[in-house]
């Protein structure tokens, strides 16, 4: 994979954030980082920097009202429900990060 700024930058700080979790494996995917929690997958670092977030579909529209975007593989064919983008500024701070990647992993629960 060839270095690019913006996505390794999210890399770094998802890495950080999830520093503290025992069972953690990045994989490439989606021309980006994902990264693996508990052996599902919960987010991926993109290559424009903005996050690919796994969510539980029946929290989908909550989703979308607190900053994240539907997700799209190429430009016209939409992920479903089960994904999510967020952009860039939106996980600007910590903290906002933080909540989505706890959003990725919690999805799977449901």
């Amino acid at each position: 994979m060839e270095p690019n700024p913006q996505r390794d930058i999210l890399a770094q700080r998802i890495r950080e954030a999830l520093a503290s979790h025992p069972d953690v494996r990045e994989k490439r995917m989606f021309g980006g980082m994902a990264f693996m929690v508990d052996g599902g997958l919960a987010v991926s670092a993109g290559r424009d920097g903005d996050l690919l977030v796994r969510v539980d579909p029946a929290q989908y529209q909550e989703l979308l009202a607190a900053g994240g975007q539907p997700a799209y593989m190429g430009e016209r064919r939409p992920m479903g429900r089960g994904w999510m983008k967020v952009p860039m500024d939106t996980i600007a701070e910590d903290e906002a990060l933080a909540w989505w990647i706890a959003v990725g992993r919690t999805s799977r629960r449901s």
